[in-house]
């Protein structure tokens, strides 16, 4: 696996930075996936800080890895805290920006999702295939909305499906691994000790790793930790 700890979240921030001006750089258009959560707020923060005028937005086209099924000015919307740490400063079309419509009903925005990166991505493997796919974990092992009571829908044939928090019940729209797996370059932002044995289990392929979906991810994936993540290791 590939692995690069870092101080906190903010040397984390500064190297991701770094590492989308350098493939801002390289390619004329980038297909981002976006991931919710307290680590990329910190990124769209520093980025909208320090990059505004450094990389060349117009070439970047966005998307997610998961949401909510709630509208797009709901609190827990993935796309609502995008939006207020990162495009609202900086210079981002509205065209750029393919959000999942979580004020539908779960299993039509699903659907809708699935048709819009069908038709806008480009195609590899026959497949959508994102430049880059940023992935949260979460402490019970979960990536996107693939939780492990539901980890069958990672190898689901289809490219979106709807998942069901295992505690609130709430609906969320997300990737499946097909798609995950198929990207370019996979990022894996994983900080806070409460992180570090679920890490430890997947790095050393120990306890039981099996039954967390992040176990699934490919294994180019670049694991981006600070050190209470990587505490056990």
């Amino acid at each position: 696996m590939n692995i690069k700890t870092y101080k906190d979240k903010a040397a984390l921030a500064a190297e991701f930075g770094e590492m989308l001006l350098n493939l801002s750089q390289e390619k004329e258009e980038i297909f981002i996936a976006l991931s919710g959560g307290s680590t990329p707020k910190v990124i769209f923060d520093f980025l909208a800080s320090e990059y505004q005028d450094k990389i060349a937005w117009n070439k970047l086209w966005f998307f997610w890895g998961d949401e909510r099924c709630v509208a797009p000015d709901h609190a827990d919307s993935n796309y609502k805290m995008t939006r207020d740490h990162l495009f609202s400063q900086l210079p981002i079309s509205d065209e750029h920006i393919f959000r999942v419509k979580g004020e539908l009903s779960p299993d039509v925005a699903a659907l809708d999702y699935e048709k819009i990166i069908d038709e806008v991505l480009p195609q590899r493997n026959h497949l959508p295939a994102f430049d880059l796919m940023i992935l949260g974990m979460g402490d019970d092992g979960h990536t996107a909305s693939i939780f492990p009571h539901e980890i069958h829908l990672w190898t689901s044939p289809l490219l979106c499906e709807v998942a069901t928090h295992p505690d609130s019940g709430q609906k969320r729209v997300t990737l499946t691994g097909k798609v995950i797996n198929n990207s370019e370059q996979i990022l894996f932002l994983v900080t806070g000790s409460n992180k570090a044995e679920k890490v430890m289990e997947i790095v050393h392929q120990s306890g039981n790793y099996q039954t967390y979906p992040a176990s699934l991810v490919d294994q180019k994936a670049l694991w981006m930790l600070d050190e209470e993540a990587a505490e056990l290791l």
